[in-house]
């Protein structure tokens, strides 16, 4: 017998607004995500600007509301005047391979406008200085003034940017980032970095990278948190970077469960200082899978064939009904948290562990893109009261530990001028449907239900079978105030009354 909860809606009382800016991605100088991702000027099938017009389409198509780039640890050791201009290729010290430097600043606020989302650019706090960063502000945003707004137009670029998001350095608390910082010195940097960057522009918003960690955010909050509008949190949980061993269905439904634990920690911290409600949160990187890219930081690197073991990130056989379902709770945890978290940037959108994978012929949409499709389509933007009888767990053993793990994982929301209610309705069972009884305090007249489906647990989509994991939508039947609709196991759905 399929088990039943109950959930009932108060679409009248709005807890929190969520911004589009949680539905974000992130691009990288490394392996296949800029170069024969969404840029490969020798493809039949990219334009005139050398973009896949594939990619673009398939981007538009989800909504992408803002990018970040260049980085990641790649930008550390990343000088952007380099990427202007005249260019020349570079050894790129943190991945270990040659960037052939033919995307840069101009390419990527291209690439933002054709898809039409806002650019966001990370700047180099490992081997760059504050003055660096402040002329990048400048090359990008000052209309005509100075050395470097002269230098976008002598390259052909008469109007400034207006790159309104910026970020002060990639994960600078962790040894494995070229220059490395530690606390106070981070903190001074960015309060240098800061001052010099709002003084070229003033309307900026800056992040900084951060952790959820006391001591590191007592350094850096006091230092510069006047001058910082958001700061910046980073996670991976299935971590491979040394050994290509993805975790089975089962254990990642419990990296669910550890989601919001960095977003609470990161909040009461900015409480502790006083900085709650003035700076937010962004989870500017996060995917369920950690990047491949083992002996990056020792051994003889002539040895290790780097790039053979980076094409395993795309095998598409990793990203199953598992990936879907933890970027569906991911992106629950981070609505449910919209009060604070105001940015997330699934890392990367393309190639490696990303939403598409490209090949010379063309695309396969990975189980994670279809979840950012019913989100960006279906969802609201005024998340609002929920209450659901949770009393509907499955045991999962790993590492010596049994985990109890909710089956159900709902929230809900509304728009804007509109009293529609949309449900987002998670099957973290890998193997069992349930049925959902809710109540609404509004009549309703009708709904459908939009799911993310697999043919297993393990379904993936690949080249030669694209649709494995695929959206499909029914009716419901409503009556007045309630309605139930049953949901399949290992699936995201999103309900919505009318």
């Amino acid at each position: 017998m399929t088990k039943e909860t109950k959930v009932e809606v108060n679409p009248r009382r709005v807890l929190s607004s969520g911004n589009s800016m949680l539905y974000g991605h992130f691009i990288e100088q490394f392996h296949r995500q800029i170069y024969g991702g969404i840029f490969d000027p020798d493809s039949p099938l990219s334009d005139e600007q050398g973009f896949r017009q594939d990619v673009l389409d398939a981007l538009k198509n989800i909504g992408t509301p803002i990018v970040r780039w260049p980085g990641g640890c790649f930008v550390s050791n990343y000088h952007w005047e380099d990427g202007v201009g005249k260019r020349e290729p570079f050894f790129d010290k943190a991945w270990r391979v040659e960037e052939p430097n033919l995307f840069g600043t101009d390419e990527f606020v291209a690439f933002c406008r054709l898809i039409g989302a806002e650019p966001y650019i990370c700047t180099n706090a490992g081997t760059g200085t504050a003055e660096e960063m402040s002329n990048w502000v400048e090359y990008c945003n000052l209309k005509e003034e100075g050395k470097y707004a002269k230098m976008r137009q002598e390259n052909g670029l008469k109007e400034p940017f207006n790159v309104k998001y910026w970020s002060i350095g990639n994960e600078n608390y962790g040894n494995w980032e070229i220059g490395a910082k530690d606390q106070k010195e981070w903190a001074r940097l960015v309060l240098e970095s800061a001052k010099m960057m709002k003084r070229v522009d003033p309307t900026i918003e800056l992040l900084a990278a951060s952790i959820s960690d006391l001591d590191w955010n007592i350094n850096l909050l006091k230092e510069a948190g006047d001058f910082l509008d958001w700061i910046s949190i980073h996670g991976y949980w299935d971590r491979l970077h040394e050994v290509d061993n993805p975790s089975p269905y089962e254990t990642c439904m419990i990296h669910t469960l550890e989601i919001e634990e960095q977003i609470l920690k990161t909040k009461h911290i900015l409480g502790s200082l006083g900085y709650l409600n003035k700076i937010k949160i962004a989870f500017d990187e996060w995917n369920l899978r950690g990047w491949h890219h083992p002996n990056v930081h020792r051994g003889d690197w002539m040895a290790d064939d780097i790039i053979t073991s980076r094409d395993r990130n795309d095998i598409n056989s990793t990203y199953t009904m598992a990936d879907a379902v933890f970027n569906a709770c991911f992106l629950n945890t981070c609505l449910k948290h919209s009060d604070v978290i105001g940015m997330a940037n699934f890392a990367p959108v393309i190639n490696t562990r990303g939403a598409i994978f490209t090949h010379e012929d063309g695309l396969v949409l990975r189980s994670t893109y279809y979840v950012f499709e019913l989100y960006t389509k279906c969802m609201g933007d005024k998340i609002v009261d929920t209450w659901t009888s949770q009393n509907d767990f499955f045991e999962v053993k790993h590492g010596g530990k049994t985990y109890h793990v909710p089956s159900l994982d709902v929230i809900a929301t509304t728009r804007e001028g509109s009293e529609n209610v949309r449900i987002a309705i998670i099957n973290r069972h890998p193997n069992e449907k349930r049925v959902i009884n809710i109540k609404n305090n509004i009549q309703f007249e009708n709904g459908t239900v939009y799911s993310i489906i697999g043919s297993s647990k393990d379904a993936y989509n690949d080249i030669d079978q694209l649709d494995n994991c695929k959206t499909v939508q029914h009716t419901v039947k409503v009556n007045a105030y309630e309605a139930a609709v049953e949901v399949e196991p290992h699936s995201v759905n999103v309900l919505v009354f009318e």
